[in-house]
């Protein structure tokens, strides 16, 4: 299994791949790899001739220095883990210095909008960064497809603008949610919770599809204080926010149209740790 820590043996291994005419998939990941991950990484083995998996743990998308420092870093598993699935892949990982330089910055990014909303407002910056190091990455694997869990849909939606901004050839492929049995979304971050919080994390996505189940008959006001009420005396999980937003730009709603597309998005927090997760609504 080829593991590139240089960026020039990226782009080599890339352009014998383009040589040859191949396809090229790519998994972009922090590490922590999970089955969420791995089912990412399938889609692409099936879809593409050759996979590249990138291993790096952004520091521009961070907003506090703690969750960057306490961010898990597990590469040996993670290699192990994408060998189970293929020798052929190839992965890539980083240091920050090979990505950036020097120093670390951002880009600043106009997605029309779309970095203003829920994440956006909590996260200042966080989307410019994402922004960055994927125009990094996909310029170095010049991939044919890249593939994003829905989980971080917001996230999703701003990689096709940012592909529609930088005129990068690349098609974005969205991959559904993938989660425990108890429904908690697959994240890298699930490894930091504690075994009380992770009883009780099964109720965000229980919150969220009887949204969905009432989402029809209840107004959107209803909805939202039904939400908060679900947590206000939980001890464990604190509600950061929940919003219904359009698919289209992710704005919030007060009322609901006919023929628009919603969807659902909730932030928690289970003590220091952050989990998010979302759902289609109609």
């Amino acid at each position: 299994m080829q593991v590139h820590e240089k960026r020039r043996d990226i782009t080599a291994n890339v352009a014998t791949l383009k040589k040859q005419n191949k396809s090229i998939g790519f998994v972009p990941t922090m590490g922590a790899l999970h089955k969420g991950h791995l089912a990412l990484v399938e889609q692409a083995l099936k879809e593409n001739e050759a996979v590249i998996v990138s291993i790096f743990v952004n520091p521009t998308q961070f907003n506090t220095s703690e969750d960057l420092v306490n961010y898990p870093r597990t590469l040996a598993s993670d290699v192990d883990l994408l060998s189970g699935l293929s020798k052929e892949i190839i992965v890539f990982a980083p240091t920050a210095k090979e990505i950036y330089g020097e120093r670390p910055e951002s880009t600043k990014y106009n997605f029309k909008g779309l970095e203003n909303e829920m994440e956006g407002k909590f996260r200042p910056g966080h989307f410019d960064g994402v922004g960055t190091v994927l125009k990094h990455l996909f310029t170095i694997t010049s991939p044919t497809k890249a593939y994003f869990g829905e989980k971080d849909f917001q996230q999703l939606q701003i990689v096709k603008k940012l592909v529609e901004i930088e005129k990068m050839s690349v098609q974005v492929v969205g991959c559904p949610i993938y989660r425990k049995e108890s429904g908690l979304a697959l994240s890298s971050r699930n490894k930091r919770l504690n075994n009380s919080q992770l009883e009780a994390s099964p109720l965000i996505y229980k919150t969220l599809k009887q949204v969905k189940k009432d989402f029809g008959t209840k107004s959107v006001s209803k909805l939202n204080e039904w939400v908060s009420d679900q947590f206000k005396n939980n001890t464990e999980l604190e509600l950061e926010y929940f919003e219904i937003a359009k698919v289209s730009d992710l704005k919030s709603i007060k009322r609901k149209r006919k023929d628009t597309k919603y969807r659902a998005f909730i932030a928690v927090f289970a003590g220091k740790i952050r989990l998010i997760d979302n759902i289609a609504l109609n």
